[in-house]
Parts: structure tokens; C-alpha cells; sequence
């Protein structure tokens, strides 16, 4: 492998990413699903130039650049973005699901797997670690497409976000445990307080470090340069230091989200840092789930349909024992999770990156470990695929998603047809095609029936206030946009001063931040 074929193979994984991307945009599938279908097609396509790039392409699925190359990245982007507000009031779902879910899904999963398949506890147990952290990318995706209420939303991505550290950490005493020849349960416990506690107070340390240097420099690029440190040294760190890379990621990125990026950052910097936190994960998200549909062999898969069966159903046990036993308790100490969306976090319970990274990263010697990673393929296959496209469906058929049909939506399309015939109507009479008493009378008609569409939108939204503070959420994050992109155009331009620029784009913020939060959704 020459780095102009690694170049040349890197290319193409690009050229397949942007156009399942404009493909999946027209079809509305989601993403990552159907960059899995992609590699899954290109691995079944035998044309010459398919079958030499295949052959040749570099191997990127090791332990080296899963866990050290794509994790850190994409663990930093996930918690650089969500607010600590919304963590702390949502906090008793997230760390049920997070810590306790993940040892019921992982434990379940386990005993499963070694009842039916026979696979031997001790390796039947790495594998529930392997499999229990969730991995909801194209989730989320079609949550912010349908507007579904963002403390779900929430829920989901924070459940993420931390399952990801306690199954690592799960997964590497499990793993040391079965290279020493067993794990007492006491000093199991006390090295897995040690490891997460001491992920959290290194990334913590770290993301404040990094944020005091950002508070003193105003350069973008530096900037970014250095929450690209963070977030690779976050994780080299903790692993030299035999703590959690995966939390210390999670804890660096959440700090720095919101006390660097909020407090001490430019409006124009922090803009900066999310696009290209942004387009990182996107790359680095298309590279992964294209290699997991080349790498994933649908002959080998049909040849042990069985155990991946059994796995896929082992797995989906553990994930619906973990949510509905986990979600009364969280009821009793908290607000409530209705079950409607308890059967969105089941369903919503993918498996991806995380699960592969360390499949991948179990040493070459592990006890049955090819076997463990056909499994994981088979499971993540399974669950970004088929849970993956019917997530959108059963969003509609359980009334969740704000694009289900009803009152509201009949008249506002009522509205946007005689908004769109009125606009007819106006070029009818500009030019020349209509008569002026012809016009008003048609006009009248038009506004008699504007105003009785704009009078059932009303009394359908008092019906579903939910709904209306969705859409606001969702119109004002496409407003804030629009104004600091006409901001940044004008800095562009030479319009006006960077000082000036980012004044204006706080003001922006501060305008437009929470400013429909209320239960009516209005200030």
C-alpha cells in the first residue's frame, strides 16, 4: 500500500460520501443507513476499477485508527454541542440509561449470546460490552428533520454520549480481566470508579486549560488548532495514564463547549469551530460507515446467519429489558418519559462506530475473536439498515413526529395554496392577463378563504402547544443562521469592521436565544 493509493482510495470514499449524500437527500433516507447500503453495494459491484480500489484500499478498521484516529473526533464533536442546561435537566434518564442500562443491555446481551450460540461466558461477556453502547447518528438526523421535541432529543444524544464511556471502560476491564484469567467483582468495581472518575477530572482540567489559553487569543485557526489538541490529547493522555480516553474526550468536549466556546470565544470564532467540528464528523462518519458496508461480506453473513441472528436478537433483548425497566425508575424520581418514547429508545438503540472500534481493538490473540467481530458487523449492519429506516415510520405511526398529519397541517397547506394563488393572481394583473375588476374580485375570494385557513391553524395549534414550540425551535435555529450568515457576507465584503461584526452577531444571539422557551412558547 503506496500513500498515492491510500490518497487515491480516500478520494473516492469522498466522491461516494458526497453523492450518497445528494441521493439521500432527494429520497430521504437516512445518511448513515444508506452510506452501509453504498459500500455494501460497492462491495457487490464487480467492475475492474471497483475490485483494485477494494483490493487495494489501506486498512483502515485496525485498532490503531479506530480507537485512535476516528474516536477521538467524533466523541468531541457530539459533546462539544450539547448544552449543560439541557444535560441537568435531563440527567436521571441519561445516567440510568447510560450506566445501568448499559450493564443490564451488556449482562443480558451476554447470557443470551452464550445460551444460544455457546459462545464461553467469559468472551460472551466482552462481547455485551462490545454491542451495548448506542450509536443514534441517523437517529438524531431524523429527529431535527422532524422536529421531534428536543427533550427526546436529548435524552437520546446524552444516553449516547455517556454510554460510550461506561462501555469502554466495561469493555477494558473485561477484556484485562480475561487476560489474567478472571476479575473479582470488588476490584472490578473499584477500577471502574477510578478509571471513569479520573477520565472526568482529567478532560475537565484539560478542556479549562484549553479554554484559558482561548480566552487570550482572537485567531480562528489558532483556535481550532487547539481544540484539535484537546481532543487527541485529551484521549492519549488518559490512556497513557490508564484512565478513560472515551470520557475524557466526552468530559474535555463538554467543557469547552460551554464555558470556552460560550464565554470566551468570538461569535465569529465559535461560529468557526462548529462548522469545522461539523464537517470533521461528517468525513470522518462517511469514511467509517462506508468501510463498515466494504468490510462487512454479505456471503460470510450468509453463511453464519445464524449466530448473527442470534446475536441480533440477543442484542435487541438487552436493549428492550434496559429501557423498559430503567424508564419507570427514572418516572418515579423525575419528569416522565412516556412510553411512546420508550419505544423510540428502544427502537433508536443503534449500534456503529463505537461497537466496531472495539470489536477491532481486541488483541489478535483474544478467545474466539473473529467470531466476535462477524457478530458485531452482523449486529451493527442489522441495526443501522433495518432500525435505521424504520425509525421515520413508527415516529409517524406513534403520533411523536411533528410532520404526522392533522388539523394543523391540512390548513396550513390550505394557507400556502391561496398564499401561492394570490401570488398567481398579482402576476395575472401585472402583466396584463386580467382586468382590474376581475382582479379584486378574485382577490376578495381569495382573502375570504386566507382568513378562514389562518383561523383553523390558530385553533389547532391551542390544541398541540408541543408542536408549535418544535417549530419555533426549528424556525428560530434557520433564523440565527440567516442573520449571522448576512453578517459574515458583509464582513466578507469589507462592510464592516470584525469588531463590529461581532457585536452584531451577539446581539443576534441574545435576541433569539430562548426566547420561546416558555410553556405558551412565546417570551
Amino acid at each position: 500500500m503506496t500513500t498515492f493509493s491510500a490518497v487515491e482510495f480516500l478520494l473516492w470514499l469522498l466522491l461516494a460520501a458526497s453523492v450518497v449524500a445528494v441521493v439521500t437527500a432527494r429520497l430521504r433516507i437516512p445518511y448513515t443507513v444508506a452510506l452501509v447500503l453504498g459500500g455494501l453495494a460497492l462491495g457487490l459491484i464487480h467492475l475492474p476499477i471497483i475490485d483494485q480500489l477494494i483490493q487495494q484500499r489501506p486498512d483502515w478498521l485496525t485498532p490503531d485508527v479506530a480507537l485512535v484516529v476516528f474516536l477521538p473526533p467524533l466523541l468531541f464533536e457530539g459533546s462539544l454541542k450539547i448544552q449543560l442546561r439541557h444535560l441537568r435537566e435531563n440527567l436521571v434518564p441519561i445516567l440510568l440509561f447510560a450506566t445501568i442500562g448499559v450493564f443490564i443491555a451488556a449482562f443480558i446481551t451476554a447470557f443470551a449470546v452464550h445460551w444460544a450460540i455457546g459462545l464461553p461466558l467469559a468472551a460472551a461477556l466482552v462481547y455485551g460490552a462490545i454491542v451495548a453502547p448506542t450509536d443514534p447518528i441517523s437517529v438524531l438526523g431524523i429527529f431535527r428533520s422532524m422536529a421531534v421535541t428536543k427533550r427526546l432529543e436529548v435524552i437520546v444524544e446524552g444516553e449516547s454520549l455517556f454510554n460510550d464511556g461506561t462501555a469502554a471502560v466495561l469493555f477494558g476491564i473485561l477484556v484485562g480481566g480475561t487476560a489474567e484469567g478472571g476479575l473479582g467483582v470488588a476490584s472490578g468495581i473499584q477500577e471502574f470508579l477510578v478509571v471513569v472518575l479520573g477520565g472526568i477530572a482529567l478532560g475537565v482540567a484539560l478542556g479549562f486549560i484549553i479554554s484559558k489559553i482561548t480566552e487570550r487569543i482572537d485567531d480562528p485557526q489558532i483556535e481550532i488548532t487547539l481544540t484539535t489538541i484537546a481532543a487527541y490529547g485529551s484521549y492519549l493522555a488518559a490512556q497513557s495514564l490508564h484512565l478513560s480516553g472515551v470520557i475524557a474526550v466526552v468530559a474535555t468536549g463538554l467543557m469547552i463547549g460551554n464555558y470556552g466556546a460560550r464565554v470566551d470565544m468570538s461569535p465569529h470564532t465559535r461560529i468557526s469551530l462548529w462548522s469545522f467540528w461539523e464537517y470533521v464528523s461528517f468525513v470522518i462518519n462517511s469514511i467509517v460507515f462506508l468501510l463498515i458496508g466494504l468490510q462487512v461480506r454479505i456471503g460470510d453473513l450468509a453463511r453464519a446467519w445464524r449466530p448473527a441472528l442470534l446475536a441480533v436478537a440477543a442484542v435487541l433483548l438487552g436493549r428492550v429489558l434496559s429501557v423498559y425497566l430503567l424508564a419507570p425508575v427514572s418516572n418515579a424520581i423525575t419528569e416522565r418519559i412516556p412510553l411512546r418514547w420508550q419505544h423510540i429508545l428502544v427502537a433508536g438503540g443503534l449500534r456503529g462506530s463505537l461497537s466496531l472500534a472495539l470489536a477491532l481493538g481486541l488483541p489478535s490473540n483474544f478467545p474466539f475473536r473473529a467470531q466476535i467481530l462477524a457478530m458485531t458487523f452482523g449486529v451493527v449492519a442489522f441495526t443501522i439498515v433495518i432500525q435505521g429506516m424504520t425509525i421515520r415510520p413508527l415516529l409517524r405511526w406513534l403520533g411523536i413526529a411533528a410532520l404526522h398529519e392533522d388539523e394543523y397541517d391540512r390548513a396550513r397547506v390550505r394557507r400556502a395554496a391561496v398564499l401561492s394563488a394570490q401570488a398567481q393572481l398579482d402576476d395575472l394583473l401585472k402583466q396584463n392577463q386580467i382586468s382590474t375588476p376581475a382582479y379584486e374580485l378574485l382577490r376578495r375570494e381569495l382573502d375570504v378563504r386566507l382568513d378562514s385557513a389562518q383561523k383553523e391553524m390558530e385553533e389547532a395549534s391551542h390544541k398541540n402547544e408541543n408542536r408549535i414550540r418544535n417549530e419555533v425551535r426549528h424556525a428560530r435555529t434557520r433564523l440565527k443562521a440567516a442573520q449571522k450568515s448576512s453578517i459574515e457576507q458583509a464582513l466578507h465584503d469589507g462592510l464592516i469592521l470584525p469588531k463590529t461584526a461581532s457585536a452584531m452577531i451577539e446581539d443576534v444571539d441574545r435576541s433569539l436565544e430562548d426566547a420561546f422557551d416558555g410553556p405558551d412558547g412565546r417570551r
